[in-house]
């Protein structure tokens, strides 16, 4: 991979996974509720999660998942149901303290498994896959790819969640914390209806 390409590759990567979007926001309220260290799982599935379907859509899986439409719809449909329903959850939540019924943040397997649904993750994979990888240099060019997408994914997940926590003094005041959370609600829904607009 050529130079340029390398650094073409690393701005959209950096740009795609530190823009507000579903995981993102998950990431911000789950350190704003649980703290980083407890979310540290959920930051590595995130990030090793699509590490690892990057490198299956590169060698072969991203043109089963391209060629089958109802494959796309039935994953289109679930993603937006899950999405729905964890923003409704998040949206409803109002403080730091629940309870009986205390919540918990998502472990290392759910957050990785949560990138397989996710139509926008498969094709933004795609399509960067179909700009980067080279049938030439399959595994080289899919290495790098993956280890961007690492660097990238876990200063993003990171960042994020980070934010999260460092809100959590200043959350505790009022309402804010609840206004926080219809916020990162509303950023899942957005993303949702982008979803659905696109296709």
């Amino acid at each position: 991979m050529e130079i340029e390409a390398f650094i073409s590759l690393c701005g959209i990567a950096f740009a795609a996974g530190i823009t507000p979007g579903p995981n993102n926001a998950l990431l911000a309220n789950s350190g704003a509720t649980f703290g980083l260290p407890r979310t540290v799982p959920h930051a590595l599935g995130v990030t090793l999660g699509y590490v690892f379907m990057i490198i299956c859509i590169s060698l072969g899986l991203g043109t089963l998942f391209e060629a089958s439409q109802i494959l796309q719809t039935i994953m289109q449909w679930i993603s937006v149901a899950l999405l729905i329903w964890i923003s409704y959850k998040i949206g409803t939540s109002g403080s730091l303290s629940y309870g009986k019924n205390k919540p918990r943040p998502f472990t290392f397997l759910e957050a990785a498994a949560f990138q397989w649904i996710n139509p926008k993750a498969w094709a933004m994979g795609i399509s960067i896959i179909s700009q980067f990888v080279t049938t030439q240099q399959l595994w080289t060019t899919s290495l790098i790819l993956a280890v961007v997408f690492l660097a990238t994914g876990l200063i993003s997940t990171f960042t994020w969640a980070g934010l999260g926590q460092a809100l959590q003094h200043w959350l505790k005041v009022g309402q804010r914390l609840r206004w926080f959370n219809r916020t990162m609600a509303l950023t899942i829904l957005l993303s949702v209806a982008l979803l659905l607009i696109e296709h």
